[in-house]
């Protein structure tokens, strides 16, 4: 029988409080476990292809850059496309959007898994990324709906905060394990079964809902913004290759910013924004967006020349090459639910403290980084960033969802998950141009390290520069109806 306001039979959001009698006080608990296990797939993959990079490119032959794209493809996809998935979801229904981004994201991972060469790969990366972007924020929108609580919710997204940075803590382990044992290509294969797991659960636990006012689509924005970040990233990873002073380096960093200026002008008159610029008014979202840039920046930055590091410069095979990075995962594991009760009583202020400072120390342990720097020195500062990434992702998430009315829960997690996935981006790209530039060898030049060192710091100012305003001002304005 169909619920009255329901579709197919499911239920409203509304209809999952805790004791419904239809549903039993642990349904809210199964939407968490269903977002939480389709997110770690999504997560995972983030890191996961880092260990894989030496034997993709002994067995396809490619160069640095394409590795570079390798990794970015799927990140700069999933980056442009967040907002656009979570005002979509919030408009055609959010249960639906989280399956059609499992099944492409399914198929999207047996295509690189099959791939004959990089270009091929590199294009099914991306596609992984167009799947990967209609989960993410989905799942904080229906997590925002299915806990209405303010304190249950910050323990909820403690707890997905705690997955999605175990997820990526723990993909290079689990990569270097199948690169091992079994191929680089399994580390794709992997997600196949999990998505469809997904899928099922989805459907029988997951509520469909929607926002109480449909947001208008904004194709000239969503362009706009991959302008942006996609001749941005083009510009960082091809400089190494094509020269800084050549034409399409110097016309990328335009493009760049050309299209970034016009994307605000454009964006602010507009009655229905792919971004919503006046969520940036609030101090409180506008530094948990950048806390969120400078986190991912440090943690993908780190990810990704630490593999390096650990395969071409020590030597190391890819399954010792993940068991370096355990303790990160292990570390994010504890961290993050422990930040979502911290966030939940304290709020926001003494986690991203915590994360700011734990990120800065590891990276000042990494600076002095060479052949023989001690397995307990790179363990310990694997441990930090743990720490420090687990700390800040549920006070981001908090802070960014937590302010806004439920209508514009899609929109306000797009827009932190986007930031999130744009700090990824980066970290990749200047890490990577600043290791191809370098004369030293991959990861023992302090400069790469110092980079990641001034975002810790900048995490540390942003937070004390914010928190110290009023309550007033942490309060996101409400839209006028």
């Amino acid at each position: 029988m169909v619920t009255p306001g329901s579709e197919s039979g499911r239920p409203h959001a509304q209809d999952l409080t805790v004791g419904h009698p239809r549903f039993g006080p642990l349904r809210p608990r199964l939407v968490l476990a269903t977002c939480c296990i389709s997110l770690f797939i999504v997560g995972m993959d983030n890191t996961i292809i880092n260990v894989t990079l030496p034997s993709i490119q002994r067995e396809l032959g490619a160069s640095i850059s394409q590795l570079q794209w390798v990794v970015d493809a799927y990140l700069l996809v999933l980056a442009a496309l967040l907002i656009f998935s979570g005002s979509l979801g919030d408009r055609v229904g959010r249960a639906k959007i989280f399956q059609v981004g499992l099944v492409l994201f399914a198929a999207a991972s047996l295509s690189c898994g099959l791939a004959p060469n990089v270009g091929v790969l590199i294009a099914c990366r991306a596609l992984q990324g167009v799947g990967g972007s209609m989960l993410n924020p989905v799942a904080l929108s229906i997590i925002r709906e299915t806990f209405e609580d303010p304190k249950r919710r910050a323990q909820a997204i403690g707890v997905w905060g705690g997955v999605i940075g175990v997820s990526m803590g723990i993909g290079p382990v689990l990569g270097g394990f199948l690169v091992h044992f079994v191929t680089w290509r399994a580390v794709f294969f992997i997600n196949v079964p999990v998505a469809i797991a997904a899928i099922i659960l989805t459907y029988c636990f997951v509520p469909e809902s929607r926002a109480g006012r449909s947001r208008r689509p904004d194709p000239m924005g969503q362009v706009l913004v991959f302008l942006t970040l996609g001749s941005l990233v083009f510009a960082v990873i091809e400089a190494p290759r094509l020269g800084w002073d050549s034409g399409p380096i110097i016309g990328g960093f335009v493009l760049a910013a050309a299209a970034g200026i016009v994307v605000v002008r454009y964006e602010l008159r507009r009655t229905d924004p792919l971004i919503e610029m006046r969520v940036f008014r609030s101090p409180a979202f506008s530094a948990a967006t950048s806390i969120a840039v400078l986190a991912f920046y440090v943690l993908a930055g780190y990810m990704f020349l630490l593999t390096l590091y650990l395969q071409d410069t020590r030597g190391f095979d890819a399954l010792h090459a993940g068991l370096f990075l355990l303790p990160n995962a292990l570390a994010m594991f504890i961290c993050a639910p422990l930040s979502g009760r911290l966030v939940g009583n304290f709020g926001p202020r003494p986690s991203m403290l915590i994360g700011g400072m734990s990120l800065t120390l590891s990276a000042l342990m990494l600076i002095g980084l060479d052949t023989r720097t001690s397995d307990l020195v790179i363990l310990g500062a694997g441990a930090l960033v743990g720490v420090g990434s687990g700390f800040v992702n549920a006070a981001i998430t908090t802070t960014a969802v937590s302010g806004l009315p439920a209508s514009e829960a899609g929109v306000a997690a797009g827009i932190a998950s986007a930031s999130r996935q744009v700090g990824s981006v980066l970290g990749v790209a200047v890490v990577g141009m600043l290791a191809s530039n370098s004369t030293r060898m991959v990861g023992t030049d302090p400069g790469v390290w110092l980079t990641l060192v001034a975002a810790g710091a900048a995490i540390i100012i942003v937070t004390l520069i914010t928190t110290r305003l009023g309550r007033d001002h942490q309060k996101i304005p409400t839209p006028a109806v």
